[in-house]
């Protein structure tokens, strides 16, 4: 088992500017997971290639992305936290740049795969967060983090379409290289190196072990449109996936310093926040391929609305806002319910969100409407995930822990992504070979969206129940970090992200 060492927790005047430059890092590299959206059909073109082959540009990011999250959470809790922060950063700088500078399709691969790996960055400031800010500051701050995954994808949907229309394509990736520059230099002058770390060495075979599981599980998912879900290679995939995960947590369970510890994830606390973590990722990605594609489809088809791709990524935008504004109010929330409680709300919002979206398709406002309500949902649930983590593991494991349920929620959208796919192509009309999504399939994708979150609901139902705050009044803080917690009269201050073991 491993051991963290004595730390005391960050001033106020040491850390104030923590937060909101882990949270840009946070919106910097989730940008990189839909920054081609605006051009994917024009991908085969623009690199010389069939549309199988160009999917691989964003099948890499995918990859890369799962992989680096738990693998760079451990080197954080072994070797420092802002260390492999800044690490991540450079290497999403050198892949942008390797993007930028090719249209060949084997080297665009190369570079998206190491723009994917910088989601390890979205754990590594949760630890940091943990490690350096003062208690009453935690739990606005986590959950601010913890919202950039969909306020990096939210905006950049219309800026990359704003870019592509008066620019070169190709700058698109200079700009990410931009922001990744101007992230490592505000880490460098803002963000203190954490002193909790863990004992112990590397587990190099398991993260290879590892790598090997997911990629083998999540190939498939992603392709398995192109191939045939009943394909050998599909299965045959998913059937070596399920042997190599399985020899890896024999293997990882015989270790005393693993890269991922299988008890500490079977805890209640860990084990259905996770599995409630895959859910919320299904919910989540739903919206984000049915209304751009509503808001996108010509008013001839009798109910799609007609917008160009900037109007259309305008009006998704506010599902990333709406998660960001949520973190003040999950802190409250939080506070005096615990986080058990903000996840099981944001929760039953996403699903009264995806209920009103079935009768609210017909106009660009009513999706503006939906997107404000399934975001704050989605903002609650995913700020809710990292503090009922934090509060089950020790300090040392937080690198590892979160690492581990940000791939959770990768495993829900990349999940999301391959069946609601499924159910629009099985359910389009073909006009002149083109497939045309159907008013029936954007329904029963949000169906499925709210089977998930009820799904999520159960699994978050047998959370054990979180310890309640004492008596905790909120005051104004002046400062752009949100909210503090402060003691009431002489009982002790919980902290909001508390969970029983």
């Amino acid at each position: 088992m491993t051991q963290s060492t004595t730390h005391q927790r960050g001033t106020r005047s040491g850390t104030r500017g923590v937060v909101p430059v882990l949270a840009f890092a946070g919106i910097t590299v989730a940008v990189m997971q839909t920054l081609l959206v605006p051009i994917i059909k024009d991908l085969p073109t623009l690199l010389s290639t069939t549309p199988a082959n160009a999917t691989w540009v964003m099948t890499a990011t995918l990859l890369a992305g799962a992989v680096s999250t738990p693998i760079m959470g451990r080197l954080g809790d072994l070797y420092g936290k802002r260390r492999m922060l800044l690490a991540s950063l450079a290497v999403m700088v050198v892949g942008s740049l390797i993007c930028g500078f090719t249209d060949d399709l084997v080297v665009m691969i190369v570079g998206r795969a190491l723009q994917g790996f910088a989601m390890g960055a979205i754990p590594l400031g949760i630890g940091l967060m943990r490690d350096t800010l003062p208690r009453e500051k935690l739990g606005p701050a986590m959950a601010l983090m913890s919202s950039s995954i969909g306020v990096g994808g939210g905006l950049a949907l219309p800026l990359a379409a704003l870019t592509v229309q008066h620019t070169d394509w190709h700058t698109l990736f200079f700009g990410a290289a931009g922001l990744g520059l101007i992230s490592m230099l505000l880490t460098v002058l803002a963000v203190p190196e954490s002193d909790v770390k863990a004992q112990g060495t590397f587990d190099h075979i398991g993260a290879l072990g590892l790598s090997a599981g997911l990629v083998l599980f999540l190939l498939p998912i992603t392709k398995g449109s192109d191939w045939g879900w009943a394909s050998g290679t599909t299965l045959g995939l998913f059937g070596a996936s399920a042997v190599v995960l399985v020899l890896w947590g024999v293997m990882e369970l015989r270790l005393k310093a693993p890269l991922v510890d299988l008890r500490t994830t079977a805890r209640p606390a860990v084990l259905f926040t996770n599995l409630a973590s895959v859910m919320v990722g299904v919910a989540f990605y739903a919206i984000s391929l049915v209304l751009p594609q509503l808001l996108q489809l010509p008013e001839s088809t009798g109910y799609g609305l007609g917008r160009s791709i900037v109007v259309a990524g305008l009006c998704v935008a506010p599902l990333g806002l709406t998660m960001m504004v949520t973190a003040p109010v999950y802190a409250r929330l939080s506070a005096k319910y615990g986080p058990k409680v903000t996840l099981i709300l944001g929760m039953l919002i996403i699903a009264i969100g995806y209920g009103a979206g079935l009768g609210l398709m017909s106009a660009a406002w009513q999706t503006v409407v939906i997107s404000v309500l399934i975001g704050a949902g989605i903002g609650l649930a995913y700020s809710s995930l990292p503090a009922l983590i934090i509060g089950a593991v020790d300090p040392s494991e937080t690198g590892a822990a979160n690492g581990l349920n940000t791939l959770m929620r990768s495993i829900g959208t990349s999940v999301s992504s391959a069946v609601i796919g499924m159910v629009l192509a099985s359910t389009a009309d073909h006009v002149d070979g083109v497939a045309i999504p159907t008013m029936t399939g954007f329904r029963t994708s949000f169906l499925i969206a709210m089977g998930a979150v009820a799904v999520g609901l159960l699994f978050a139902l047998f959370l054990p129940s979180t310890r309640r705050a004492s008596r905790i009044q909120l005051r104004a803080s002046s400062d752009e970090q949100g909210e503090a917690l402060e003691e009431d009269g002489k009982s002790r201050s919980a902290a909001e992200v508390s969970a029983a073991r």
